[in-house]
């Protein structure tokens, strides 16, 4: 049983991931900078998020399960991804795993982009996908995945309010404090990431974990 100011933890890492600060710009090209359509797909976007992430958190290590996936293997690749994201944040840029060049163009000419690509891949993407599995499965107690789910509903409703309000921000925040806010979220991902890479490594190869 983890403590309940892990859930804190949990929190932030999915803040980390989903990056709601550092996304502004790309919502606000794919909306074409038009407010009344941010206003219009902010709940479409934070409802899919939800949606998306609490699928992974009930249904993800099964899915492991039924293609013979370990979750020590879950852990090494999925903070292997969170390493390579967390690598492009401490940039101050987008990771090319959830938005690249031939998907914004793709989606350029859409006019409603709130599920594809918005809500996925760019903020429910393969980060906080492989993030929800794997804390998800540090324990099987209810209250553990009603609090979980508590963090997941909590960051729809982070992101709810952030595109609602995309063109105050970008009034009041420069582009340099969008930038130290990614890049310290970078950082707390990529600690995070080896912290995953450690543990499944240790559970691939006890060995790594015996006294000496």
């Amino acid at each position: 049983m983890i403590e309940y100011t892990d859930y804190i933890k949990i929190l932030i890492a999915l803040v980390a991931v989903v990056d709601p600060l550092g996304v502004m710009p790309i919502i606000a090209t794919l909306t074409a900078g038009n407010r009344a359509e941010m206003r219009s797909i902010a709940g479409t976007v934070a409802f899919s998020v939800a949606v998306i992430l609490l699928l992974a958190l009930f249904a993800g290590e099964n899915l492991l399960h039924f293609f013979g996936i370990s979750i020590n293997s879950f852990k090494v690749s999925g903070g292997i991804l969170l390493m390579l994201m967390a690598i492009s944040m401490l940039q101050a840029k987008t990771s090319e795993l959830v938005h690249n060049r031939q998907e914004a163009e793709a989606n350029a000419n859409r006019q409603s982009s709130a599920v594809v690509p918005i809500s996925m891949p760019l903020l429910a993407g393969p980060g906080a996908i492989s993030t929800v599995i794997l804390y998800a499965q540090t324990d099987d107690s209810l209250w553990h995945y009603l609090l979980i789910s508590l963090d997941i509903v909590t960051v729809a409703l982070i992101l709810w309010l952030v595109i609602r309000f995309i063109p105050w921000l970008t009034r009041h925040l420069s582009q340099t404090g969008i930038n130290i806010f990614t890049r310290l979220m970078g950082l707390v991902l990529s600690a995070l990431a080896v912290e995953f890479i450690a543990g499944g490594l240790k559970g691939l190869f006890p060995i790594l974990s015996a006294n000496p």
